[in-house]
């Protein structure tokens, strides 16, 4: 069946109900196009599930200005103390499954971890972690408690694997306990003093409290998820540390696009197609010999 619009011809394909929405489909390395990415196992939504949430509108209203660039001298210092590898959330524990990415021969060289990294960042969990970034931030700017809880409640629903629900909460936690004692602010003293708390909800949290714009956060978030799980790699594979900053460099244009796409992303855009990642992380839970918690 095809449709007239505009003077054009509109076929099936443009009668999806998510057809205009969401992110466009992008090409691969090898030149195939990628749809648009699910999540990679079916999750029980919790209470507030992605689409009610959505509903409640946390993309920027017409006419609202929104910081998201300026940056200034006390907001570059927090986030290079934050997000430094000596801030203690115990981030040097945590591989996301690389261990045993590089024990079953998918990680074997600098190139083939800028693949792994590249993926994961731009269609999995690093654009996962982006969005619920970018959306928990708002909430916390505009000051809805419910709105961030339900956010927050969803980062958790998003963890693919046991360990990697303990990667996010555990480090979320310390760096929430760790901040709310070092930078207090009135927004970290309104969260619960225990609990489970996503690491990218609670840098998110804290950034906002704070008057941090959000998509320099956002970056600086990206950054140092990725110079973790290279520093992780340079001790597995092993790799040269010039080696590991080569491939953080060739990330700076893939941390720059997700965070692009995640400022525009609805909570209905949420998803993977890092597979392999998750199943790393999954594989990693029965790995005989290992160094690190994930």
């Amino acid at each position: 069946m095809t449709l007239r619009k505009n003077g054009g011809t509109v076929g099936p394909d443009h009668l999806s109900p998510r057809a205009g929405r969401g992110r466009p489909s992008e090409r691969s390395e090898g030149g195939r196009v990628r749809g648009r990415v699910c999540a990679s196992k079916p999750m029980v939504a919790p209470p507030h599930s992605a689409r009610s949430v959505a509903a409640r509108h946390l993309l920027p209203a017409s006419g609202e200005k929104e910081q998201t660039s300026a940056l200034g001298a006390a907001a570059l210092y927090r986030l290079m103390a934050w997000l430094s590898p000596a801030y203690p959330t115990g981030a040097f524990s945590y591989s996301s499954g690389i261990e045993w990415a590089v024990e079953a021969g998918d990680i074997r060289d600098a190139e083939s971890l800028r693949r792994w990294l590249a993926l994961t960042i731009g269609e999995g969990g690093g654009f996962c972690d982006a969005v619920l970034f970018v959306h928990a931030w708002r909430a916390v700017a505009a000051g809805d408690d419910g709105l961030f809880a339900a956010i927050a409640e969803l980062a958790l629903a998003f963890a693919p694997s046991k360990e990697r629900f303990l990667e996010t909460t555990a480090q979320g936690r310390a760096f929430l306990d760790t901040t709310r004692a070092a930078w207090p602010c009135a927004a970290l003293e309104a969260l619960p003093a225990a609990g489970a708390i996503a690491l990218p909800i609670a840098v998110a949290a804290a950034c906002a409290g704070h008057g941090i714009a959000v998509e320099p956060a956002l970056q600086a978030y990206l950054h140092g998820s990725g110079a973790n799980l290279i520093s992780a790699s340079v001790r597995l594979v092993p790799l040269g540390q010039t080696d590991g900053q080569r491939v953080l460099a060739a990330l700076e244009p893939v941390i720059a696009a997700t965070a692009s796409r995640a400022m525009f992303a609805s909570l209905d855009d949420l998803g993977s197609a890092a597979f392999r990642a998750d199943l790393a992380s999954m594989r990693h839970e029965g790995q005989y010999t290992r160094l690190f918690r994930s």
